[in-house]
């Protein structure tokens, strides 16, 4: 699939070629603004109502007006896919600023926000999801309200390098030793049967694919515990697995390179993901169960 570079603005659509900031840009300058990354199968939105809805709670939080009413997103939204000939797996991603104006600290008056969305391909990591990730753990050094959507990701961005350099997937981040989420998702611990995560208080994002992940468990009949675990409590799970739009449901097999579980996917990890892939319409063909991607 070739993907167009046409590219959503405030103002309609325009080329990425000629799409030119201003030098004083508040998300340049200030991180003043806010995004979203919406997963995209088969030229389909999925959860697109829940990163809609998490858009316009993280722009009021920061005080932000979106340009666009919500029924006007969608229409745009939808038509940027159109736009760039989508119909396979991709991501959308969507950031909204304050605007553009003279560098301050304080709010412009009367500045309109800038917007832009675009769209590119995203095959799913069929073989980390089938045979698991690695993971490290990391200070939380984030501020105090992750559960708006910020640009403001540069703690989130050193966890992930260093995770990065050490081999593994993902950063487990804690504070004081309570575990908070991951650089870029939500974090779950399983023990006899049930899974613990911590709860959707301000200092961890309230994750869209976390939400599904809940209402997997209550359909599975598996209880769901919205109750902080602590780093040391790692090595007795026996389960982890960690959730995001690009992600999936991952599970988390070594944690600084200490063996969780036996050491492979688990059942209840696999059972989240196959809910998972119902939910999102996955076919059979390109299931990480199916004999296909098993070969692969």
């Amino acid at each position: 699939m070739t993907i167009h570079n046409h590219i959503l603005t405030e103002d309609g659509f325009v080329d990425q070629d000629s799409l030119k900031y201003p030098f004083e840009e508040r998300g340049l300058q200030f991180g003043d603004g806010i995004y979203e990354v919406i997963r995209v199968y088969k030229g389909k939105y999925y959860l697109i109502d829940e990163h809609v809805e998490r858009l316009y709670r993280s722009a009021a939080a920061i005080k932000i007006n979106v340009p666009y009413k919500k029924e006007v997103i969608y229409e745009r939204l939808e038509e940027l896919l159109k736009k760039n000939a989508v119909d396979e797996d991709a991501k959308v991603y969507l950031q909204i600023t304050r605007g553009s104006a003279p560098r301050d600290h304080a709010f412009p008056n009367e500045t309109k926000a800038n917007l832009y969305a675009y769209v590119k391909d995203l095959p799913r990591p069929t073989s980390f999801m089938r045979d698991g990730v690695t993971a490290i753990t990391h200070d939380d050094v984030r501020w105090d309200w992750c559960y708006i959507k910020s640009l403001n990701l540069l703690p989130n961005v050193l966890a992930k390098q260093e995770a990065k350099e050490k081999g593994s997937y993902e950063a487990i981040l804690h504070k004081n030793g309570e575990v908070t989420e991951c650089s870029s998702s939500n974090v779950y611990y399983v023990r006899n049967g049930k899974v613990y995560t911590h709860p959707a208080k301000k200092n961890i994002l309230h994750g869209c694919v976390r939400m599904r992940v809940e209402a997997f468990c209550d359909k599975e009949n598996i209880e769901f515990i919205e109750d902080p675990f602590r780093v040391e409590d790692l090595s007795s799970a026996d389960e982890l697995f960690l959730s995001s739009s690009t992600s999936e449901v991952m599970p988390i097999l070594k944690v600084d390179g200490q063996v969780i579980g036996d050491g492979k996917p688990g059942p209840l990890t696999r059972k989240i993901q196959k809910c998972y892939e119902e939910d999102a319409n996955i076919s059979v063909e390109e299931s990480i169960f199916s004999s296909q991607a098993a070969a692969e």
